[in-house]
């Protein structure tokens, strides 16, 4: 598979995962959702949700470093700035062989095209806030969250999972 195929299964990704309604329980359940799997994979992550504005939950895994929650910062802030996700961002922009400073003038120490931040859509109303997080490689991040808002959504992950890098060559 290519970058345009991963960019064409994100963009699915994106159309397909979006909630009926979210707040503030909502936000709770996907970041507990979140934090249990990690937890269960032994994974170190730190974990944001927030509507825009707006910061809903939070979790820092032991393991974290300080770095971890300015990159999730960088990489919500990418989502609020495009409404797609950070991991689009990122594999479109190395597609057209540039990066966020160079195409867009943003400050690259406050906006990441990096896997790990995702969109939070509400059916009828569009893009309101982003799930992140950060910790893994940028691609596992990505898959993460992916997993976990398929779960909340009940949408399922294996038919929208982008494929293994493997499966990439």
């Amino acid at each position: 598979m290519s970058l345009t195929d991963d960019l064409a299964i994100i963009a699915r990704q994106e159309a397909t995962i979006q909630f009926s309604r979210f707040n503030e329980e909502t936000a709770w359940q996907l970041g507990s959702r979140l934090r249990q799997m990690a937890v269960s994979r032994k994974f170190t992550l730190v974990i944001d949700v927030r509507k825009f504005g707006q910061p809903l939950f939070y979790s820092a895994l032991p393991g974290t470093s300080p770095d971890n929650p300015v990159w999730a910062q960088r990489k919500a802030n990418t989502v609020a700035r495009f409404h797609r996700s950070s991991y689009y961002m990122g594999l479109e922009l190395q597609l057209k062989g540039t990066n966020l400073a160079d195409r867009f003038g943003l400050m690259l120490n406050d906006f990441a095209a990096h896997g790990g931040s995702f969109p939070i859509s509400l059916a009828g109303t569009g893009v309101i806030g982003a799930v992140t997080v950060s910790g893994l490689p940028q691609r596992d991040d990505h898959q993460f969250v992916v997993e976990a808002l398929c779960a909340e959504t009940g949408n399922d992950f294996g038919s929208l999972q982008l494929p293994a890098p493997d499966a990439r060559l």
